[in-house]
C-alpha cells in the first residue's frame, strides 16, 4: 500500500522526523538531556507506561547552513510500542500534531513509530500534513549497501545466496523485489513470521530468482549476505545462526545484531544498514545517535521531500518500486548536499570492505 500525493516541484519546506527511546531508555534520553541518563531504566520503564507524556522537540535539523526541520521525541520505549501498539500510535499521532504545530508540512516516521502506524496508514487520512514512513529511500539504500557487500566482501561473488530477514515487511519487501529485478542474488531465502504473506511474496519473485521461505532464523545458516529488516526490541540473529565468513547487513532499529557477535564470530562481519552520507548535517539540541554529517535512510527520505518542496504524502504502507525510484532521483536532484550510502560501518565503527581485508578500519 503505497501513497504518492504530489510529486510536483514546489519551494523547499520545512520537516519533522519522530524518534523514541529504543533498548536502553536511559542511554537514549540522555540524547535529549545529559542528567536524564542517570535514571535507572526500570523507573523510566514504569514512567513511561503510567503518565501522559507530550511528545518533545529534541533538535532542530540543520543541511546546508538552514534550518529545514526538528526531531520530535515521542515518549514511549520500543518494547512499549510493541507491547501496546494502540496506546503508542496515539503517541505517535500526538507527535504529528506537534510537527503540524511547528509549522512543518511533512513528517517522517522513524523506527517503531512507522511499525504501529502500520507503516503511517492509520495518518493517511490527515490533510493538512504529509506523512512518509521513509521506507521507499530505505530500500534503496539498503539495496545499494547489498549490491556494494555482495560484490566487495562476499566470497561467493558469483553465485550469491542472500537471506533476507523480515522479508514481508515494507522495507524487506522492496529489499526482495529490488534484488529479484536485477537477478542481483543468484538464490534468495526469505525469512519472516507470515507463511502466507511469505508465500506469496516468494511466488512474484521467484519468476526472477530462485527463492526459497522460512519462519526461523535457522534457514540463514548457508546465506552468503543476510539482511536483517525485522521489527523488535531484541536481538534476534545470534552467533549460531550464520554459516563461516556471512556477511550481515543490520538495517534495523533497534538493531538486530548485538557487538558479542562480531566477538564470538570474528569470522563474520557485520555491516549497519540505511545509513546516508548528509555532511552538511547537524542537530542542534540532540541526537539520534548518529554523528554529525550521518542519517538514517527513513530521516533522509523526510529531509529529501521537503528540500524538493514534495507536498502530500508519500510512502505509506510498502514502497511500490515505482516510489524507490523516485527517491533515487530526488537524491540525485540534491547529490550536492550527499544523499548517498555512507561509507560502511560496523556499530558505528568504520570498517574495511573487502574479500582480502576485513576488519576495523584503523
Amino acid at each position: 500500500m503505497t501513497s504518492h500525493t504530489d510529486s510536483r516541484t514546489h519551494s523547499p519546506s520545512t520537516f519533522a522526523f519522530t524518534v523514541h527511546p529504543r533498548a536502553r531508555l536511559g542511554e537514549d534520553l540522555a540524547r535529549v538531556w545529559a542528567p536524564l541518563g542517570r535514571v535507572p531504566d526500570p523507573v523510566y520503564d514504569a514512567a513511561l507506561r503510567r503518565l501522559p507524556l507530550r511528545p518533545v522537540t529534541m533538535a532542530g535539523v540543520h543541511i546546508g547552513g538552514q534550518r529545514v526541520g526538528h526531531v520530535v521525541l515521542v515518549p514511549y520505549g520500543a518494547r512499549h510500542l510493541l507491547t501496546s501498539p494502540g496506546e503508542g500510535r496515539a503517541r505517535v499521532h500526538r507527535a504529528v500534531d506537534k510537527a503540524r504545530a511547528l509549522g512543518c508540512d511533512v513528517v517522517g516516521l522513524g523506527a517503531l513509530t512507522a511499525t504501529v502506524t502500520a507503516g503511517g496508514v492509520s495518518l493517511r487520512s490527515r490533510t493538512d500534513i504529509g506523512v512518509t514512513n521513509g521506507n521507499a529511500f530505505t530500500a534503496a539504500i539498503v539495496d545499494d549497501q547489498a549490491r556494494r557487500l555482495l560484490r566487495d566482501a562476499v566470497d561467493h561473488a558469483s553465485d550469491p545466496h542472500v537471506a533476507v530477514v523480515g522479508a514481508t515487511g515494507s522495507v524487506g519487501a522492496a529489499v526482495t523485489r529490488l534484488l529479484a529485478r536485477d537477478r542481483a542474488a543468484a538464490r534468495l531465502t526469505l525469512v519472516a513470521r507470515s507463511a502466507g504473506r511469505l508465500d506469496a511474496l516468494a511466488a512474484e519473485v521467484g519468476r526472477r530468482v530462485p527463492t526459497s521461505t522460512a519462519t526461523s532464523m535457522e534457514a540463514v545458516a548457508d546465506a552468503d549476505l543476510v539482511i536483517l529488516l525485522t521489527a523488535s526490541a531484541d536481538a534476534l540473529l545470534g552467533p549460531e545462526h550464520l554459516g563461516l565468513g556471512a556477511v550481515v547487513l543490520d538495517a534495523t532499529q533497534p538493531r538486530n545484531t548485538s557487538p558479542t557477535l562480531v566477538a564470538e564470530r570474528p569470522d563474520v562481519l557485520v555491516v549497519d544498514g540505511g545509513v546516508v552520507d548528509i555532511p552538511s548535517l547537524r542537530l542542534v539540541g540532540g541526537n539520534i545517535g548518529l554523528p554529525d554529517g550521518r542519517a538514517y535512510a527513513c530521516f533522509a527520505e523526510t529531509a529529501l521531500l521537503a528540500l524538493s518542496g514534495h507536498r502530500g504524502h508519500f510512502s505509506i504502507g510498502v514502497p511500490t518500486l515505482e516510489l524507490v525510484d523516485r527517491t533515487r532521483e530526488l537524491a540525485t536532484g540534491l547529490s550536492h548536499l550527499g544523499f548517498r550510502a555512507a561509507e560502511p560501518t560496523s556499530f558505528g565503527r568504520p570498517v574495511a570492505v573487502g574479500r582480502a581485508s576485513m576488519g576495523m578500519a584503523s
